[in-house]
């Protein structure tokens, strides 16, 4: 069945993406490390508090959930619901499922064991799943980074 269906993750338009952590202790304060864990990136919004944000940093087109998976590895989404197309509507982690909803049209996404892949509503009938981006141990004076 897989391989008959494919998912649409290229609905958000293309901006950049640049968050680096400049050392281990910068990771520890504002990645993730455990299963589940997640934090939301939006540069104009200044979150997360007191990041270390430069003139080079940009978070996509809505924003950038970094989430830890099931394995404990670090992925990196935009926000931006694939179904609204807007900057501003954002799927929010739901804790308790840890799946990620989008508060205007309900669909619901894997982010934690199926690369946000669509499960309900409007974006699994269409087949729009979220927008993935790089997260890589980096190289010279920054230990990690995403990246479109």
């Amino acid at each position: 069945m897989a391989g008959c269906h494919h998912i649409d993750d290229d609905r958000i338009p293309v901006m950049p993406v640049y968050i680096p952590f400049s050392s281990v202790g910068v990771w520890d304060l504002y990645g993730v490390s455990g299963a589940g864990q997640y934090r939301y990136f939006i540069k104009s919004e200044g979150k997360p508090s007191n990041y270390p944000y430069t003139v080079t940093s940009a978070t996509g087109f809505g924003g950038v959930l970094l989430m830890s998976d099931i394995h404990s590895q670090p992925v990196a989404y935009d926000l931006a619901c694939p179904v609204e197309c807007k900057a501003t509507t954002r799927i929010a982690v739901d804790s308790d499922e840890l799946i990620a909803r989008c508060p205007v049209c309900g669909s619901t996404y894997d982010v934690i064991t199926n690369y946000g892949y669509p499960l309900s509503g409007p974006a699994a009938e269409r087949g729009y799943g979220l927008q993935r981006y790089n997260v890589s141990l980096a190289t010279g004076t920054t230990y990690m980074v995403i990246t479109r």
